[in-house]
């Protein structure tokens, strides 16, 4: 007996409306403001014909302020799984033409179902976020619908990847739901922002006069805030991000991410590397230099390039293995450790344990930045996240000092007795509790002081200085007590590094037995 075709007129007719949103006029305006739809956007993300979607028909059950006579095309947000470049994603996209995108309990659910459908697969989740934030006609139960979402973004964390791309306004409680995923995307311009307050209620509240540009926009929050890790021009560009970023990302944490271990183990000398060092250590070195001689050709992903520009971390291959880049920039406040930076390394690392992606460390540190900004900001708590953050690390992790390597700086950017498994130096490394000028007036302060005549005094000074430096200042001072596991040519880094990292994809280490470490947040 075959189904009445009536019925299947129905399920068209009703699919049609749902997919039409708020109908061709609304979409027409978002297109030309630059905005795609919701549906448009997991279009781009999604393989052809591969996206199956959850919830099309759920429908809200408030009757409050005559929000039960209004239709919410599909309770205001798509969600489903489908194929991102043949591997299988989780995603959910908020419809900004359905009610403004605000989330209400069953819009929030919808939301949860896409979640656990990701952790049970053990698959990425993809939240794209365009919404003026909680349904006010819901009350407690649109509070209650974040709550929900909340706690799945926590449960599935470090269980499977999560990416947020702000597409639109993110308002309110709908800011969280991204800052507690792993990779924050946003976009310039239009109507994408993100703010817990608007002006309105800034103003009102402590008298502050702000615009919606200095609290919100992607410039605030990729340079000031740091809450956003990349910037994107368009809707089509911020998807682009996401999916370059799973191609580094294992599908969840029990996998390794996606190496290839078919490209071939050049361990041949890189006569290049030698020609981009700076004469005098103290000639700042660009260590993006460093970094794109040593991973593949154009494989480098920089993460958080506008934020902290001190240290630079970023995924990569080297020789077909995916590392986690962490590094410091003496273009920058001369490399310096300070808060953000602190912040973002240290975010970063954890990252990149939990999805068991290697860790290469690129150290040219003179020490943390002093200053009493810095020490009343909280730089020794935001300093101890980076110890705290590598010590707990159990992935392959290798250093590699090619200058300064000064003091605590040291210890923080991986040094071997922290859990580096490997450590190598070039031969102009300088390795040392502080810097020589300013150990010589601590240790010798006193017979400098003794010499009456300026210019002994003067060359005294120089003959200790370089009496110290000789014996502390090089790095077979450190290879001698086994905090070096090899001082190389600098032509030699690649080859090294790729050697290790091979050496070490079998790596297996666990920590005692607890139920989670007490980072100094």
């Amino acid at each position: 007996m075959a189904i009445d075709p009536k019925l299947i007129e129905e399920l068209d007719e009703r699919r049609r409306k749902i997919m039409l949103s708020g109908g061709e006029e609304k979409i027409e305006k978002r297109h030309a403001a630059g905005d795609c739809t919701a549906r448009e956007r997991l279009d781009f993300l999604f393989d052809d014909g591969s996206f199956m979607e959850f919830g099309m028909h759920t429908r809200h059950h408030c009757h409050n302020f005559g929000l039960d006579k209004k239709d919410i095309p599909a309770e205001g947000i798509v969600v489903g799984v489908g194929l991102v470049d043949g591997k299988p994603v989780a995603a959910s996209s908020a419809d900004f033409m359905a009610q403004g995108g605000s989330l209400g309990y069953m819009h929030a659910m919808k939301i949860e179902d896409a979640q656990r459908y990701a952790m049970k697969a053990g698959i990425p989740m993809i939240q794209i976020n365009d919404s003026g934030g909680a349904r006010l006609q819901e009350g407690v139960e649109s509070l209650a619908g974040f709550a929900h979402v909340f706690y799945n973004n926590v449960a599935a964390s470090g269980v499977v990847p999560q990416i947020s791309l702000i597409l639109g306004p993110c308002a309110g409680g709908a800011a969280y739901s991204p800052a507690l995923t792993d990779f924050i995307i946003i976009r310039q311009g239009g109507a994408a922002g993100m703010y817990i307050t608007g002006p309105k209620v800034i103003e009102q509240v402590t008298f502050e006069q702000c615009t919606m540009d200095e609290i919100g926009s992607a410039a605030v929050h990729a340079s000031v805030s740091g809450n956003a890790h990349f910037v994107a021009q368009s809707d089509e560009e911020a998807i682009a991000i996401a999916k370059r970023l799973l191609t580094y990302l294992p599908p969840n944490n029990t996998q390794d991410p996606p190496h290839d271990l078919n490209v071939p183990l050049n361990v041949a000398d890189d006569e290049g590397m030698n020609d981009i060092i700076p004469a005098d250590n103290a000639t700042p070195l660009d260590m993006r230099k460093v970094i794109e001689r040593l991973a593949d050709e154009d494989s480098f992903m920089e993460v958080h390039a506008q934020f902290a520009g001190n240290v630079i971390v970023g995924f990569a291959r080297i020789c077909g293995v995916v590392v986690g880049v962490i590094a410091n920039q003496p273009a920058v406040k001369a490399g310096c450790l300070d808060i953000d930076a602190s912040d973002k390394a240290a975010r970063f690392i954890r990252c990149c344990d939990s999805f068991n992606i290697p860790v290469v460390n690129l150290v040219d540190v003179p020490g943390f930045l002093p200053g009493k900004q810095q020490e009343r900001g909280g730089i020794i708590r935001h300093g101890a996240k980076m110890i705290f953050a590598y010590a707990s690390a159990t992935v392959p992790k290798v250093t590699m000092i090619l200058r300064k390597a000064y003091g605590g700086a040291y210890i923080a950017m991986c040094c071997k007795d922290l859990g580096a498994d490997a450590v190598f130096a070039w031969p102009c490394a300088e390795i040392a509790v502080m810097g020589a000028q300013g150990a010589i007036p601590i240790l010798y302060g006193r017979e400098l002081k003794s010499i009456e005549d300026a210019e002994e005094r003067e060359k005294r000074r120089a003959e200790l200085l370089a009496d110290y430096t000789k014996a502390f200042y090089n790095p077979y001072a450190a290879a001698q007590v086994g905090q070096v596991t090899e001082v190389i040519n600098p032509s030699q880094t690649r080859a090294k590094i790729a050697l290790t990292l091979r050496m070490l994809l079998s790596k297996r280490e666990t920590r005692p037995a607890k139920k989670h470490g007490n980072i100094p947040l």
